[in-house]
């Protein structure tokens, strides 16, 4: 994502801060609440800027927003029901529901990673807020969803008609609670990556297997299932945050095998708003306290 520096001049703090004493945990939580607020209109210019650089990058631009997600759900069904021959019913929009938001938290991730780092002369060049590099990347990152929501109701409307429910009007709420997680997440990998470059060639891996624990390719029945025989590594997948996720989109979207609607599991879905909550405190202070190390190291 390429950022003019006249934009960021205009937005940048009329006298360069002191780094001789930094504040404490509070401070750096309210500094870090005050710059994002303030820089509100950049971060809108970053987001606009993003999404028409990602549009003007291939030929089909932002269909593929449109048309990735139902590629990678041809590719699972085809893994899982005709090489592995398991039988779910409507696979497809079960698959679906587990891709969708799982592509915009990688997308997310992704960018976030290189946000910072991918500003370096910029950073070197101008004092401001880093923090809104990866808070516009993961903002940005919400159109991917949006965009998912078309083949989505091409898929339901055309496909599964008999599935559309009223609960799709806790979608929403359910991707709120994914976006605290995935912003607080952002934080964390944009601010470390600037040390440890190596970040973006784990994150491929270690995001590949996040997805292979999480129920995306097959229902919590089948955690609850391993439980019997490998009770530790059920109870791992089970606190996993896209288990919540994953099983409370799917039954929104799909709702249960025999086609009855179903609804988001609540008590899971406040606990991991809290603790969401929670962590972006604490990447939101890891991320102030490196920031101002950025332009020595980059």
């Amino acid at each position: 994502m390429d950022i003019t520096g006249e934009e960021i001049a205009r937005e940048a703090p009329a006298s360069l801060r002191s780094t001789a004493i930094r504040p404490g945990p509070l401070g750096l939580i309210g500094e870090a609440m005050r710059e994002t607020w303030s820089r509100r209109r950049l971060i809108r210019y970053l987001v606009q800027a993003d999404l028409k650089k990602k549009g003007s990058d291939t030929v089909l631009g932002n269909i593929w927003w449109i048309l990735d997600p139902l590629l990678q759900m041809v590719v699972y069904v085809i893994l899982v029901s005709v090489i592995f021959q398991r039988t779910t019913p409507d696979y497809p929009l079960f698959i679906f529901a587990a891709i969708l938001p799982w592509k915009w938290f990688t997308s997310s991730v992704y960018d976030a990673i290189t946000s910072v780092v991918g500003q370096e002369r910029l950073i070197k060049q101008i004092q401001f807020p880093k923090i809104i590099l990866p808070t516009a990347t993961t903002v940005a990152g919400i159109a991917n969803f949006a965009f998912g929501m078309i083949p989505l109701a091409g898929l339901l409307v055309l496909f599964y008609a008999d599935r559309i429910s009223p609960t799709l009007v806790f979608i929403p709420l359910i991707a709120a609670v994914q976006f605290v997680f995935t912003l607080a997440f952002s934080f964390v990998v944009a601010g470390i990556n600037v040390f440890f470059r190596d970040i973006a060639n784990v994150s491929r891996h270690a995001l590949r297997l996040w997805f292979y624990l999480s129920p995306g390719l097959y229902s919590a029945a089948a955690i609850e299932k391993l439980r019997e025989t490998n009770p530790l590594i059920a109870d791992v997948m089970a606190i996993n945050p896209f288990y919540t996720f994953f099983e409370s989109y799917r039954n929104v979207i799909y709702g249960t095998p025999t086609g009855d609607p179903s609804m988001p599991l609540w008590g899971h879905l406040l606990a991991w708003l809290a603790g969401s909550v929670i962590l972006l405190v604490l990447a939101t202070l890891l991320f102030k306290r490196l920031e101002p190390a950025f332009a020595k190291v980059l």
